[in-house]
């Protein structure tokens, strides 16, 4: 099979210490996008052309690169470090010991898109702690623009213990009380950085508490009036909120401002109050009148898609699962890094079931190994495990 060779170029200019960042002003440090490069050594196959994979080329007199505002994904909500047991099926008293992992659903979304190619921001909130910085430290390995991080100097760095199931699925322990992300505040949102995205993505654990709940409230308006599209997973984790019913209530209270909407047939049951996740009846009493795209991962059985012409389901891959997490976020940042290249192919299906099947690729990668960032693939082992399913 003929190869068509190109390859990533990074580029950034910011503090070698990440410890310095919380007295350098937001203008003053920025993240150059990941960009493909043609002439070396990294290799993608020619058929990507055939899954309708979005590669763009650049090159510039000077080797350098420019971000590119128009395929700029910004993330916002919460950064964390998750604690993953090295052996599964252990209660968290049982486990011997824990993964130290980064994490956080809106993060681990940004770091994929970069990782694939893709450009991509994060808005949130850290402690300035060791683990805040060493969460602003993923961020620039990954060329994630982090001119929009804040450090807290009064509260800590969120923490979750995550114990994994015989099967891989998962159950939550969370140290947050408060945590720093959820104290981010509407003065301290990067509106310009909103406003120049081509995809705003969010989920629903921000809007928790106060003061973070305004500031995603703020956010979201702000990129809704710039003409930015609004994509929303929900990502469901009821220990965090006061109550199911609040949950429901809270996830549901934006639901119809989001052009862009992935969930799980879990959640669909949840908000649903019980109903067959499975029909189609039931899914579209969720789809709103100006939703342009809703997706509901299945976990190995792939995904299903809703818009307003079409529908249907796409395969996943079958892989051996270690550990699901951030398997979700993975099939985000594998459909928004091609949404965010070209929108219209919501508008072919034939051209978006290919991105979907690039998507359950990204999600089935990342459940091979523990942890979410770092597990989450790079597009050359996106396109090999493609390629290998369809020999």
């Amino acid at each position: 099979m003929a190869l068509n060779p190109v390859a990533f170029h990074f580029s950034c200019i910011t503090s070698s210490n990440p410890r310095k960042w919380t007295s350098i002003s937001p203008s003053s440090v920025f993240f150059r996008r990941v960009v493909v490069k043609a002439g070396s050594a990294f290799c993608l196959p020619s058929s990507a052309l055939r899954f309708g994979l979005q590669v763009k080329a650049y090159s510039g007199g000077n080797g350098s690169s420019e971000t590119r505002d128009s395929s700029l994904v910004v993330c916002f909500g919460e950064m964390l470090i998750d604690f993953v047991p090295t052996t599964n099926g252990l209660s968290l008293a049982e486990a011997p010991a824990f993964k130290k992992a980064p994490g956080g659903a809106p993060a681990n979304v940004a770091v994929g898109i970069a990782r694939l190619g893709g450009s991509s921001a994060f808005i949130g909130k850290v402690g300035e702690d060791e683990f805040g910085y060493m969460l602003a430290g993923i961020l620039k390995e990954n060329n994630v623009n982090g001119e929009g991080m804040r450090f807290d100097p009064c509260a800590r760095t969120a923490l979750a213990f995550v114990t994994l199931k015989k099967d891989g699925e998962r159950e939550f322990m969370f140290y947050r009380n408060p945590s720093a992300d959820m104290l981010l505040q509407e003065s301290e949102l990067d509106l310009d950085l909103i406003r120049k995205a081509k995809i705003f993505h969010y989920g629903s654990i921000s809007l928790i508490t106060e003061p973070c709940k305004s500031a995603h409230i703020a956010a979201t308006k702000a990129a809704k009036d710039a003409g930015v599209l609004l994509s929303y997973d929900p990502n469901l984790r009821l220990p965090l909120w006061p109550s199911a019913e609040s949950a429901r209530e809270g996830i549901l209270s934006i639901w119809d401002t989001a052009d862009i909407i992935k969930t799980s047939e879990e959640e669909i049951a949840f908000l649903t109050r019980g109903e067959d996740p499975y029909d189609d009846n039931v899914v579209r009493k969720l789809y709103h009148p100006n939703l342009k795209l809703l997706l509901i991962t299945e976990g190995p059985d792939g995904c299903r898609y809703y818009t307003k012409d079409f529908s249907g389901r796409v395969k996943g891959l079958k892989v051996d699962v270690v550990d699901t997490t951030g398997a979700g976020d993975a099939f985000v940042a594998g459909i928004l890094s091609q949404l965010a290249a070209d929108i219209s192919l919501i508008k072919e299906e034939n051209r978006l079931r290919d991105a979907l099947h690039f998507a359950n690729a990204c999600g089935a990668l990342t459940v091979t190994e523990r942890g979410a960032i770092p597990a989450l693939p790079n597009r050359e082992a996106v396109m090999n495990a493609m390629l290998k399913c369809a020999a």
